[in-house]
């Protein structure tokens, strides 16, 4: 501020006035030197009033011009922090708004690898239980294949080896029993019959053997079906 400065010019504003007031004074006692040829204590105090009046009017226009400078100092500081708060505000909406970004950028990294590692592990699952179905088809295929009953054709090779069986012990008895060849014919016969029933019963028991065997495997091979099926 430029106190110093205004108080010299009030200074030399003072100087300036007052030989203004001797002079005029002056003229006054030179116009009327016989009627008054020095200052009277009237005119001395009217030039004091003035000087007075001068000088308080001097400071109270330094006091205004004062609290001017110090009301418009005190505004630029307020705008300098006012746009210093507004930049600083400023920047941490930038800062807040770019951490948001990345942030959403790392869900987006994260939920995008989280999904690719799900359908990963949900296309591993999907072919173990692929596999797993079809050996399992196939061992119900295999374990039906075995207890399915006999066809026509096994039935057939089963009659045929039966039937050659009988003959087989029919010509073992032939060959082992001492049979007088001049026996009774009707004992005979009834001898023939009695190998044939037995090689016949023998056919049935086989062929019944053969049918619980497969159905016990075919019960086998449903329970175990529905064993799984109800774990699964």
């Amino acid at each position: 501020m430029k106190y110093p400065c205004a108080a010299h010019l009030a200074a030399a504003i003072l100087i300036t006035l007052l030989p203004a007031h001797v002079h005029s004074a002056g003229t006054e006692r030179a116009s009327g030197a016989v009627k008054n040829p020095e200052l009277t204590a009237e005119d001395l105090s009217s030039v004091s009033e003035r000087i007075r009046q001068t000088g308080a009017q001097m400071k109270e226009d330094l006091k205004q011009a004062r609290a001017r400078m110090e009301a418009k100092k005190a505004q630029e500081e307020a705008d300098r922090k006012r746009e210093a708060e507004r930049a600083r505000q400023q920047a941490i909406q930038e800062a807040k708004q770019q951490q948001a970004q990345e942030a959403a950028q790392a869900r987006a990294r994260q939920e995008a690898a989280a999904r690719a590692a799900q359908a990963e592990r949900d296309r591993i699952e999907a072919e173990r239980v692929k596999q797993k179905l079809a050996a399992e088809k196939a061992e119900r295929e295999k374990q039906q294949a075995q207890a399915a009953p006999a066809t026509k054709e096994q039935k057939a090779a089963q009659a045929a080896a039966a039937k050659a069986r009988a003959m087989a012990a029919l010509k073992q008895v032939r060959e082992s029993s001492d049979v007088n060849a001049f026996a009774d014919e009707k004992t005979e016969r009834e001898r023939q019959l009695a190998l044939a029933s037995a090689a016949a019963k023998e056919e049935k028991s086989a062929q019944a053997a053969a049918k619980a065997k497969a159905m016990a495997a075919l019960k086998k091979s449903r329970e175990s079906s529905g064993v799984k099926a109800f774990a699964e």
